[in-house]
């Protein structure tokens, strides 16, 4: 038999679904976060089902569970690190300058999270990390041409919806 059939993912998704989510709140520590990686984990089974084996279901379910969680962390620690490291170039002694920094880094942030994923981790890589163009490309398994795309649509995105220069 090559794959499980519509019916038996069915049956491993019945079985699974509540101990994968379980194990991604425990390692979350966030109900809603859970139940998006658990969504995300049977999408993942869903789209390879025809090369899956049945027994192997479960050992595939928390590889793939752990697998997403790990991705949704260093995502976070990406994210983390830019605020971090962010140095504005500002008059400091200005009185309003907290307040512009405050509601910049707000426009920055909800710009950020509008990105879709591979466009934010092509940016959050090239200014937060410090990789070059081929390095990205690289650790991505992408050309350096969808790497300059990709951060070339970024840049355009974040400038209109933070209404400054980059």
């Amino acid at each position: 038999m090559s794959g499980i059939s519509s019916i038996e993912f069915e049956s491993v998704f019945d079985k699974w679904y509540i101990p994968i989510r379980n194990f991604l709140y425990y390692k979350t520590g966030d109900i809603q976060a859970a139940e998006d990686l658990t969504q995300d984990v049977f999408l993942k089974i869903w789209e390879k089902r025809e090369s899956i084996k049945p027994d192997t279901a479960k050992q595939l379910l928390y590889t793939i569970a752990n697998n997403l969680f790990i991705n949704r962390l260093d995502h976070q620690k990406v994210a983390l690190k830019f605020a971090d490291n962010y140095k504005p170039e500002f008059n400091t002694e200005r009185p309003d300058f907290m307040l512009e920094l405050k509601e910049f880094d707000s426009k920055l942030q909800a710009a950020l999270s509008m990105l879709d994923d591979k466009k934010r981790t092509v940016f959050l890589m090239n200014r937060i990390e410090k990789f070059t163009y081929n390095q990205i490309a690289e650790n991505l398994g992408i050309s350096v041409k969808a790497v300059e795309k990709r951060m070339e649509k970024a840049l355009r995105f974040l400038k209109e919806k933070i209404e400054v220069n980059i």
